[in-house]
């Protein structure tokens, strides 16, 4: 391998020949652990855009000669395109600010630049990494700019989508299920019947809910840092550069981003991105909930509930012939505490703002994404390799209404309470069902019961 020797403000370092990245970068290398954790792929396209939005408002402002920016420019659009994917090697463990990641998309933008221009990499003419790509910004207002940047783009592009058909496919479940009478349960007793289609009801109602509350969430993130420079002054910015730029960034993105009213917040602290991971969690306990039902009602074949039949997607044991498990809702519910988890570490991260800045941005907007791409594709296998094979069992739903004692609560109004709890339990004893007690003692016909049954039980409210 061949090295050529840059220089910061710390002195000379050797950097591979091969790489577009800077003196800044590689002591990043050398002095942080890259263990597994890469800075987000979103987040360097974030970063890529902002430099172009950058270069565009510096141009129109005066800060830049129109042949630096186009470099710039030029330069951004590369990375844009994922020509240079493998020049920015950071893990998320570095600056708590992102400085290391923003100083590497300066660097790679810097030397390709110059490239472009005749120059050799490292020269830092005619474009200058910190002088001109960095120009009127500050790692402290770029990096959050780039986390909402990055968030916002999965949550349109991956995340809304999968929920939404989610969504539907269990809406569809609920139409197919609406006359299929079963035993409700409550505390994992037997309870008053209702339709398979109104449990399921219950698990699009949720969703519903969720996906209300996470598109409220995505609104506090287009508020964006960028324009408060270091502390939140907007040290170092041109009159009318807060405008420039975003109006920039919403021509390069299609989203209605605006300036956040107060930079100071912006920079110490990330309450949007603590609402939408707050947001990702309540997804992630729907995803647990509607998990274990549907493993319960499915459990058996012959020893469980067998309310519900999963598809058999791949064999269940290694030894066991003939098991099928329920994989895709283990998987499901795997990524829902994996994303609580995450929160969790996003809660704590977002209570760390000292002073004037939050130094835990980079684990922040990692545990985000990483929920949002957990989520998105726990959705998506799930709809397609769960639910849309999903069929329920007539004959064993139909068995345990009949043999139900909790049919009685409809007898309580006109027997009492007390009566109709002796029924019930007399029922338990014998091994009978309701409506054989109830012929048994004379309390009601046959006929009379199932009239009773098809009026005030077995009808879809």
């Amino acid at each position: 391998m061949t090295f050529r020797t840059e220089r910061d403000s710390l002195g000379e370092i050797q950097i591979p020949e091969y790489a577009l990245w800077g003196a800044q970068t590689q002591r990043a290398i050398v002095h942080f652990p890259n263990l597994g954790y890469s800075m987000p792929h979103g987040v360097i396209q974030a970063l890529a855009l902002i430099k172009k939005a950058a270069a565009l408002a510096n141009l129109e402002l005066g800060e830049l000669q129109s042949k630096q920016s186009s470099l710039i420019i030029a330069a951004c659009d590369e990375v844009l395109s994922h020509r240079h994917d493998e020049q920015f090697p950071l893990s998320i463990w570095q600056s708590g600010s992102g400085t290391q990641s923003n100083m590497n998309m300066n660097e790679v933008v810097a030397n390709r630049a110059n490239e472009l221009a005749g120059h050799m990499r490292g020269e830092k003419t005619p474009v200058h990494p910190n002088d001109h790509v960095n120009r009127s910004q500050s790692s402290n207002d770029v990096f959050p700019t780039a986390m909402h940047l990055a968030v916002l783009s999965v949550l349109e592009g991956k995340l809304l989508p999968h929920l939404t058909n989610l969504r539907h496919a269990l809406a569809k479940k609920q139409h197919e299920f609406s006359a299929q009478w079963k035993v409700g349960r409550t505390h994992l007793m037997d309870a008053a019947p209702m339709t398979l289609g109104q449990e399921f009801s219950g698990y699009v109602a949720q969703l519903d809910f969720s996906l209300k509350q996470l598109q409220q969430a995505k609104q506090d993130l287009l508020p964006l840092a960028i324009g408060g420079t270091a502390v939140g002054t907007g040290l170092n910015t041109p009159g009318g550069w807060q405008e420039a730029v975003i109006m920039q960034l919403r021509d390069l993105t299609g989203m209605p981003v605006v300036t956040a009213p107060n930079k100071f917040a912006a920079l110490s602290t990330h309450n949007a991105m603590l609402r939408v991971s707050s947001a990702l969690r309540q997804i992630a306990a729907d995803f647990m909930v509607i998990g274990n039902n549907l493993r319960m009602l499915a459990s058996g074949p012959r020893a469980g509930l067998s309310e519900i039949q999963l598809p058999a997607n791949e064999p269940g044991s290694s030894i066991m012939p003939g098991k099928v498990n329920p994989t895709q809702i283990e998987s499901l519910t795997m990524i829902a505490a994996q994303v609580i988890g995450n929160d969790a570490a996003v809660a704590m991260a977002c209570s760390q703002g000292h002073l004037q800045l939050n130094v835990f941005k980079p684990l922040i907007v990692h545990n985000v994404l990483s929920s949002v791409e957990l989520l998105g594709s726990g959705a998506d296998y799930f709809s397609r390799y769960c639910l849309a094979g999903m069929d329920c069992n007539t004959a064993q739903l139909a068995n345990n209404v009949e043999r139900s004692l909790m049919i009685v609560t409809a007898l309580a109004p006109e027997l009492g309470y007390d009566k109709a709890a002796e029924i019930a339990k007399r029922a338990q004893q014998q091994d009978q069902t309701i409506r054989e007690v109830l012929i048994e003692q004379d309390i009601l016909s046959g006929e009379a019961f199932d009239a009773l049954i098809r009026e005030h039980v077995l009808v879809d409210r």
